[in-house]
């Protein structure tokens, strides 16, 4: 079969508008939630906070999701995934205007942060299940799940751009322009939630049969190997973006440089999420989860060290086609070992765990910070992954 008949046969397997509906909302909302999280940072040091507030801060982008997660996940079983958007984008929306009404003081980033976390779960819950309605086959969801984490990529490159634009050569971007514009994309998110059609009547009655109890989805084997290694992806995903502005702010490297650094991360993420079916049909899953653990982890040793700015553009790109083929690992890997009717729940339980770490390590990396700077939040990320990826070898060992 040649290559078009290959890219033909695949389109056939998804639900075209519904993709394309499910790219635009999730690029739209994680524009809102990358400008949000690194104009937080920047605002936390216009606004002379310690590094302690700064781990705070980052913190409140969990809490609340870490209690969410799960009852949301049973929700979106009962056949509520467009709904669960919806909410979302609505929270988003109030993080928004927090920011760009009442950000003076640490109190209102926080709450500010704490919106765009619990917008951020809603939208994200229902489009992992919106997804898997999306694709016809395995091999579609495979491919629709490629093509939302491009999306998110884009998002996350998006935001650092125009970040970079508004900014210009300036060490501390101009803060209240930027809460502007991420208020601005969160009103556009809801509207295209509008887009994304509500599971069908009969998926909804199919959906409603006793919940799976969590301890029986913990012991189903596998998954919670994915599990860890998706804490360890999504932490370091958002850690990236919270302490490289404040890298920069250390080193005196401009505000438009951090942003152009974060695109080339979020490039890299794009790129091998676009690559990850050809990449696992050829690799094998176990194998290229490895590879996308430690390629990072070594990438982030090298933006630690005082390294030139030149060498911190290729240390970014290898960490983003890392974590982008680790986190659509994750997510496909966590979907397959699931039953049917608690896929939800199982993903949800899934950004439960990613939620715990990403409270428990940015208070740990705050420590961190506040004692040797920035890059040793880096070693933190690079020690963490690649303890993950030894964990995976470990638990698989001989089976690959």
């Amino acid at each position: 079969m040649s290559s078009e008949e290959k890219s033909s046969s695949l389109l056939s397997e998804i639900h075209l508008p519904l993709c394309a509906a499910l790219f635009l909302h999730t690029c739209l909302i994680y524009v809102v939630v990358a400008m949000g999280r690194i104009t937080t940072s920047y605002a936390a040091l216009d606004q002379q906070l310690s590094f302690a507030w700064v781990g705070v801060i980052s913190a409140a982008f969990s809490i609340f999701p870490v209690f969410m997660a799960v009852p949301l996940g049973r929700f979106i079983d009962r056949g509520f995934d467009a709904l669960s958007v919806r909410l979302g984008s609505i929270a988003l929306i109030i993080s928004g205007a927090i920011f760009a009404f009442a950000s003076e003081g640490p109190i209102a980033l926080m709450l500010g942060t704490t919106f765009l976390g619990v917008g951020q779960i809603g939208c994200m819950a229902g489009h992992q299940m919106i997804a898997i309605r999306t694709g016809k086959t395995r091999r579609g969801r495979d491919a629709v799940f490629g093509y939302h984490m491009v999306a998110i990529a884009s998002g996350q490159a998006i935001g650092p751009v125009i970040m970079g634009w508004i900014a210009g050569d300036v060490r501390v971007p101009p803060v209240q322009s930027l809460f502007y514009v991420c208020f601005a994309f969160a009103v556009l998110s809801l509207l295209g939630s509008f887009f994304l059609k509500a599971a069908p009547r009969g998926d909804q009655q199919d959906r409603k049969q006793e919940p799976m109890a969590l301890k029986d989805l913990m012991r189903i084997r596998g998954f919670l190997p994915f599990i860890a290694a998706s804490i360890m992806t999504i932490t370091a995903l958002d850690l990236i973006v919270v302490y490289l502005p404040l890298l920069g702010a250390e080193r005196d490297i401009d505000a438009a440089t951090i942003g152009w650094l974060m695109f080339v991360r979020a490039a890299g993420s794009m790129l091998a999420r676009v690559l990850y079916v050809p990449l696992m049909e050829v690799m094998g899953r176990n194998t290229l989860t490895y590879l996308s653990l430690l390629s990072p982890a070594i990438a982030f040793i090298a933006v630690a060290y005082d390294a030139p700015v030149w060498l911190l553009y290729p240390a970014l790109a290898i960490s983003g086609m890392g974590l982008g083929v680790a986190a659509t690992l994750t997510l496909s890997g966590t979907v397959d070992l699931a039953p049917s009717h608690a896929r939800a729940t199982a993903m949800s339980l899934r950004l439960t765990g990613n939620r715990i770490g990403m409270v428990i390590i940015p208070l740990v990396a705050s420590a961190v910070a506040t004692a040797s700077g920035a890059a040793g939040v880096f070693v933190i990320l690079a020690f963490t992954l690649s303890s993950s990826a030894a964990g995976i070898w470990t638990s698989r060992r001989g089976r690959d």
